[in-house]
């Protein structure tokens, strides 16, 4: 079994629940406020620990409280954090509302994540580094370049939205994207040799092979922050493991799920 290199983004989470999303130029209330580990890049490292994965994650965050507990609970879960620490910048921060429905709006301030500059991460045949585009993008394609010729399979999900250079996106095996990442891919003409587009509750589908949503009761779904993370990691354990394509979307699918029935980008995630 290969480790799963996880390449990106560490935020802190405020999160507050509100009846509705505002309109512009409205004010609404929230119930409370909550600080919570996030970021997509470690979102997904923490997945792919959950799912069962040797997991390293590679990353910035700032010189502070946060930087100080957010390494402490990598350390905790077992997860190799190869952190870099920033000084005078913060931690990334992520200001994320939440409606009764479980559906969230999220603003991302980068932080440390803005300045991070990863040069070499050690992928060797076997491994499967995952990136987001949390982090720079120059950043994003030196390592996945790197990996591929070391290699690795390399994994990108495409979010927040970015573009890539041609040889990159053909890299990524699987590109991830969701339906609106998937539009805009379409609209700039390109083309990646393997797609995975998630549909939320609806499911997957990995080049043509589709594995449904598992149905869930509206008194299940707490949140569906951190769900498209939650898929990533799991995918990415499970190709390190050496499962099937359709083995390796049943779990990440079954790992989406489970992530919307907490509160926060990542299970007991309170910092």
């Amino acid at each position: 079994m290969g480790r799963v290199i996880v390449v990106g983004s560490l935020n802190v989470d405020l999160v507050t629940m509100v009846e509705r999303h505002p309109k512009p130029g409205e004010t609404v209330l929230g119930e409370s406020v909550g600080r919570f580990a996030g970021g997509k890049g470690a979102n997904q490292a923490v997945a792919a620990r959950r799912a069962g994965g040797d997991v390293v994650m590679v990353g910035a965050v700032g010189s502070d409280d946060a930087g100080d507990a957010y390494l402490q609970r990598l350390a905790d879960l077992g997860i190799d954090a190869r952190v870099s620490r920033i000084d005078g910048t913060p931690t990334g921060t992520a200001v994320i509302t939440i409606d009764q429905s479980g559906e969230n709006s999220i603003i991302v301030v980068p932080g440390a994540n803005g300045e991070f500059d990863a040069r070499e991460v050690g992928a060797r045949p076997g491994d499967v580094v995952l990136l987001q585009l949390e982090i720079p993008l120059d950043c994003v394609t030196r390592v996945a370049r790197e990996s591929r010729r070391a290699g690795a399979r390399v994994v990108i999900n495409l979010a927040p939205y970015g573009s890539l250079p041609d040889d990159v996106i053909a890299i990524a095996d699987p590109l991830v994207v969701n339906e609106t990442e998937a539009a805009l891919l379409a609209d700039a003409g390109r083309l990646p040799t393997s797609l995975l587009v998630t549909f939320g509750a609806a499911g997957a589908m990995w080049d043509g092979e589709r594995v449904d949503g598992i149905p869930l009761d509206a008194d299940e779904v707490v949140d569906s922050v951190g769900a498209g993370d939650a898929f990533c990691g799991a995918l990415a354990a499970a190709l390190a493991d050496g499962v099937s394509r359709t083995e390796a979307l049943h779990r990440a699918n079954a790992a989406g799920a489970a992530a919307v029935r907490w509160s926060g980008a990542q299970p007991d995630g309170r910092l």
